[in-house]
């Protein structure tokens, strides 16, 4: 079973390997604000520093309760991993297929904003929930999963079974399949999730 300090710890390194800010220097400048409800709170720091909702509410709600093991709180737990996430997923024989994994991440940030969270093999992309999964699939192509109900038929479009993490997947190989098709099933499935 996974444990949930140890989460909330990765979570809150992720957030400062993000921000460029310590956690207390985030509850620093949301005491500044003079907010007082958790939800202004959420959203100022969602405005300010581009998190997604789930990160800005966990800083929001740890006002004044840092977990040990963070700069600024007790020690105990190890430090944070250095480095883009990304670099570790993208490397050895797919470290070629970063530039195809910017290129869909291109067309995500058109659709507005969301929460990246990069898990060991793929980068989870969310809204209220996870919307759509991006990683290498094998060393020439990358996978990019969607979650969207009733997607029309598409030679592309692979539907997985009932009950996955996401309802269809493309593999992509090359920037020229990152087309309009693809934005339109990336927009339907950020909508759903929104």
């Amino acid at each position: 079973m996974a444990d949930p300090q140890a989460a909330v710890l990765t979570q809150l390194r992720n957030i400062r390997a993000r921000t460029g800010k310590s956690i207390p220097e985030l509850h620093a400048a949301l005491a500044a604000t003079g907010l007082a409800k958790v939800g202004e709170k959420r959203s100022w720091l969602m405005e300010q520093f581009e998190l997604g909702y789930g990160d800005a509410n966990t800083v929001a709600l740890l006002v004044g309760k840092l977990p040990p093991g963070l700069e600024g709180a007790p020690a105990g737990a190890p430090p944070a991993p250095q480095g883009d996430p990304l670099d570790a997923i993208y490397s050895g024989a797919k470290a070629h297929l970063r530039p195809l994994h910017d290129t869909v991440m291109q067309a995500v940030a058109a659709l507005g904003p969301c929460e990246l969270a990069p898990k060991k093999t793929y980068i989870s992309l969310r809204r209220r929930k996870q919307f759509a999964m991006l990683g290498p699939a094998t060393k020439d192509l990358i996978e990019l999963g969607l979650n969207a109900r009733s997607l029309p038929p598409h030679p592309r479009l692979k539907a997985m079974p009932p009950g996955g993490m996401c309802q269809y997947t493309v593999r992509l190989g090359g920037a020229d399949e990152v087309d309009d098709t693809l934005a339109g099933w990336l927009r339907a499935a950020y909508d759903a999730a929104g």
